[in-house]
């Protein structure tokens, strides 16, 4: 191949989701923020976390899996992910370990 010849670029084929689907998870996504807000407004005692962070995470997997392309993304993709939210998990046990066992809680170990 010499300088002269020009470059071909060939483009490797990738997932173009239709717009139809974007606007549903956007509608999905408003949905879940005022169920939050239905929620936020409703006294359900300790269930008000539970709801909330329900709630909280069907929206993020929506965003994740769409607007981030990892539904349609190679298994590497799902690894990155998948050790994203293991790596999380271990933030939040260290974190409430070290919250639980505090003594100004009553009901904990000291």
């Amino acid at each position: 191949m010499s300088s002269a010849e020009p470059r071909i670029h060939i483009a490797t084929p990738h997932h173009v989701a239709p717009t139809k689907l974007y606007y549903g998870v956007f509608g999905a996504l408003i949905v879940g923020t005022i169920l939050t807000v239905v929620a936020a407004s409703i006294d359900m005692g300790p269930l008000n976390n539970v709801v909330m962070l329900t709630i909280a995470v069907t929206k993020a997997t929506l965003v994740v899996l769409y607007f981030m392309h990892v539904r349609w993304g190679s298994r590497l993709t799902w690894v990155v992910v998948a050790s994203g939210f293991f790596w999380l998990l271990i933030m939040f046990t260290f974190t409430m370990t070290d919250y639980l066992s505090r003594g100004w809680l009553q009901g904990t170990l000291r």
